[in-house]
């Protein structure tokens, strides 16, 4: 019961209604949305991503209805979609369901296509609405997606307290003899069972590896005076993301290390204080970067300080150089400043949200570094 109350407060019945008028104003006379994060935000439904076409058309002006597979339609009305004013329509397997799409919605001049749509789907739309103009379905979804409600900053703070658990248990797998991919395998359990639906990824950079953000896991095996990288996250049954960084030592890290990581955490202390209604994203970069540059670590730091999350773990607002965008209240994101001099590396990754007043902090793990056993 109480997670139909969760589902009812994400994907509210309303919804559709207020994309419909956003489309409208932004001169788009439909949102054409197939699988992926925007038909999930606009009904709670996380149809499956198939060749078969699943398509949520929301009129700027008329009905919305959702165009499944027949054999898709039972989890369609099993979905939070199902308890909303929305006509579900089956196509069967010798049916064109493009044609189907463009018959019911009529001529139009111009629609707005799901950002993630594939471009078999986009290309099929385009030869059964020859006449309409193709746009971005973000034009319209954008704005809306990256202020998020009560509701879904509850669902990142369950998806925050969640990471967190797991973060607390990885002193006791970094050990010496170890390999990085037993580590992540165990950390990717440990996500399951701290309540995420899916492990979407699990970075253990040990050593030299630290230099590379995006490093993964490999058959590298951990040594004693490492300084371990570990960037870890998933997606909750409410579809909301987790994502936290934390770097650990096994045993006494190098001297040049423990020096930079003390920067590093500085300069996240500073974003983070940055963080308030007005401020631009680029500032929120820049406070990162003005104390990793003064210690002569700048050219260490390659990439931006952080990104959007939600139903993605990786969606607007940017925080990055040449972003003017005034932060609101609502947009919540990543604060993940890094340095990467080479023979090891350290990132400190937490989500915030910028509120009426401030920023509020939804990562709760110390950010100081854990020594684990050596």
């Amino acid at each position: 019961m109480e997670h139909d109350k969760q589902e009812t407060r994400l994907y509210p019945a309303n919804r559709l209604r207020e994309v419909a008028a956003a489309a409208g104003a932004a001169g788009l006379d439909a949102l054409l949305l197939t699988p992926g994060p925007d038909l999930r935000y606009v009904t709670g439904y996380e149809a499956p991503a198939l060749e078969r076409l699943t398509c949520l058309v929301v009129p700027a002006d008329g009905a919305p209805f959702l165009v499944v597979p027949r054999l898709e339609v039972p989890a369609a009305l099993a979905s939070p979609a199902g308890a909303l004013d929305l006509e579900i329509v089956g196509w069967d397997e010798t049916d064109d369901p493009y044609a189907l799409v463009a018959r019911r919605l009529g001529g139009v001049g111009a629609v707005g296509l799901a950002d993630r749509m594939w471009a078999l789907m986009v290309l099929r739309l385009r030869a059964a609405l020859p006449a309409a103009r193709q746009e971005l379905a973000s034009v319209v979804l954008r704005d809306m997606r990256a202020r998020k409600s009560p509701a879904e900053i509850a669902a990142l703070q369950a998806a925050a307290d969640a990471i967190d658990r797991v973060h607390a248990q990885v002193p006791g797998w970094l050990r010496p003899g170890r390999t990085e991919r037993e580590v992540a395998a165990d950390i990717s359990e440990a996500i399951l069972a701290a309540g995420h639906a899916t492990a979407d990824f699990a970075i253990v950079a040990s050593g030299p590896n630290g230099a590379s953000p995006h490093h993964t896991a490999s058959d590298r095996v951990l040594q004693p005076g490492d300084a371990v990288v570990v960037d870890i996250g998933g997606t909750m049954p409410s579809g909301y993301c987790s994502d936290c960084t934390r770097t650990y030592a096994i045993g006494s890290p190098p001297a040049a290390f423990a020096e930079y990581y003390q920067v590093l955490k500085d300069a996240q202390d500073a974003a983070r204080r940055a963080v308030r209604p007005g401020v631009s994203a680029e500032a929120v970069d820049a406070a990162a970067r003005e104390p990793i540059t003064a210690a002569g670590y700048g050219e260490f730091f390659v990439h931006r300080t952080g990104h959007g999350i939600g139903l993605e773990t990786h969606e607007d607002p940017y925080i990055v150089s040449g972003n003017t965008e005034p932060l609101q209240p609502g947009h919540a994101f990543s604060i993940e400043p890094g340095i990467y001099p080479g023979p090891h590396g350290a990132r400190i990754e937490d989500i915030v949200v910028c509120t009426a007043d401030g920023c509020q902090e939804l990562n709760k793990v110390s950010r100081e570094l854990i020594v684990a056993g050596g």
